[in-house]
């Protein structure tokens, strides 16, 4: 097991990362809960939910199960209704635990239902895809989505305890692996140029899940993101970064419909189009843009944006979260493993948007 540990003002926290962390989980609950409520879906819980049962129910604790619908498109306020309902219906108090068992869409819902239950209850994180590993489940970010943007209703909340389990990922569809890796080389990206050359050299490992590569790039991930965020936890500044090609990506996925692209593709995609703008307005190195394009194809996700129109395209912008009195802001790249935050020219954009968003397939 590697353990990295995250430092914010919000609270400090492990993430441990290993095979068989799922029996391992009572170890994280703290000695003073009175219960435990699971949370999954019906995607997740037949793998995983017996085990992580058994673990939490070694505690001595009170174990209560909360199962979700699967998928982006639920991640709304009727959803995330269904927890407090659980929560309620069995009495939980506010020393009770919430435990997390899924990827982003369980981990923001649950983090989002820990922050405002009761105003505020401990959850542990334990995600089994590879996106949620390496990027929601760090750093304390919870959120629902709204019909006119992501993730724009939530909390920064940090949780106790982060479980990687790398043996869950073996059920993971090829499609979640390739989504999960483009956060993955989005940190070489931002912050770390000899992270992203090692990405371009072991593209192939990763994407087969070679252990030793794949715990390698998880624990990195982790290290970079805990860096940011304890640096910045309510993203004021650098934190900013961490969303390289997520104006572009969040456009995407609300555009089309939450749920039609997984994020990882849209971020993905999102990162190529953040290049070709950097090329635009910081000189990045159009060879670079190219590397970036490769390493993107070469982890499974699309380099084309579908065509939303630009009055489509700009709509869903504006409702970014980096937007400042009413002037978009992007992830920028000067090199890589140097990125900035700050407004583009429109004229810049527009070319952009017209050379990369054009009709494609997934």
């Amino acid at each position: 097991m590697t353990t990295v540990q995250v430092t914010t003002p919000g609270g400090d926290y492990p993430i441990h990362i290993g095979a068989g962390r799922l029996d391992s989980l009572g170890q994280v609950i703290p000695a003073d809960a009175t219960a435990i409520a699971l949370v999954s879906n019906g995607t997740v819980a037949p793998h995983y939910r017996e085990r992580a049962e058994k673990a939490l129910a070694a505690t001595g604790k009170r174990v209560v199960y909360i199962e979700l619908p699967d998928g982006e498109a639920y991640k709304d306020w009727q959803t995330l209704n269904l927890i407090f309902d659980g929560l309620l219906q069995n009495r939980l108090d506010r020393k009770a635990v919430l435990v997390a068992l899924g990827g982003g869409v369980i981990g923001d819902m649950v983090g989002f239902a820990a922050a405002s239950y009761m105003r505020g209850i401990r959850f542990v994180q334990v995600p089994t895809t590879l996106l949620a590993q390496v990027d929601s489940s760090v750093g304390g970010k919870t959120a629902i989505n709204h019909p006119l943007g992501k993730n724009m209703v939530g909390a920064f909340y940090q949780p106790i305890a982060v479980e990687i389990d790398i043996d869950v990922l073996s059920t993971l569809p090829e499609r979640e692996v390739s989504a999960g890796l483009a956060e993955v080389i989005k940190y070489g990206l931002i912050i770390d140029a000899d992270f992203f050359v090692w990405c371009e050299q072991n593209v192939q490992a990763l994407r087969a899940l070679d252990r030793q590569a794949i715990t390698y790039a998880i624990q990195r991930s982790c290290e970079l993101k805990a860096y940011v965020v304890s640096q910045d936890e309510r993203e004021s500044g650098l934190r900013a970064i961490l969303n390289l090609g997520h104006t572009f990506g969040h456009a995407i996925e609300s555009g089309l419909g939450y749920g039609a692209w997984l994020h990882g593709e849209a971020v993905g995609c999102g990162m190529v189009q953040a290049a070709e703008l950097s090329v635009l307005t910081h000189d990045f190195p159009i060879e670079d843009v190219a590397r970036v394009r490769a390493l993107v194809r070469a982890i499974g996700c699309p380099v084309q944006a579908p065509d939303l129109g630009e009055e489509q395209w700009l709509s869903h912008m504006q409702v970014d979260k980096k937007t400042e009195g009413g002037q978009l802001r992007f992830v920028l790249l000067s090199a890589i493993g140097k990125a900035l935050c700050e407004g583009v020219p429109a004229q810049a954009l527009q070319q952009v948007l017209e050379k990369t968003a054009v009709p494609a397939q997934v």
